[in-house]
């Protein structure tokens, strides 16, 4: 009798086991088939001392929206000298 629980109770674990994985596959593959543009940069400007998003966006005439877009991965609290930041592109 034992040993008939725990081969209900171990292929009722395989079989959640299984829907799990599928489920994750699925969803992966609805996430994964949805079109993304990547942004493109066509020029930059590297930054200078004291330089916000503000005033890059200002000097480069861009919105802040577009400034965003096309520079996805910029933290505007820690803009560094030097560093590359998007002022003409697309995205």
């Amino acid at each position: 009798m034992a040993s008939n629980k725990t081969s209900v109770f171990r292929s009722l674990a395989l079989v959640l086991a299984l829907l799990l994985i599928v489920s994750m596959a699925e969803s992966r593959t609805f996430a994964g088939g949805l079109e993304t543009s990547l942004p493109t940069c066509d020029s930059v400007y590297g930054a200078q001392e004291g330089d916000t998003c503000s005033d890059v966006t200002e000097k480069f005439n861009l919105s802040t929206d577009v400034f965003l877009a096309i520079n996805p991965n910029i933290n505007c609290d820690a803009i560094f000298v030097g560093q590359w930041l998007c002022v003409v592109g697309s995205a």
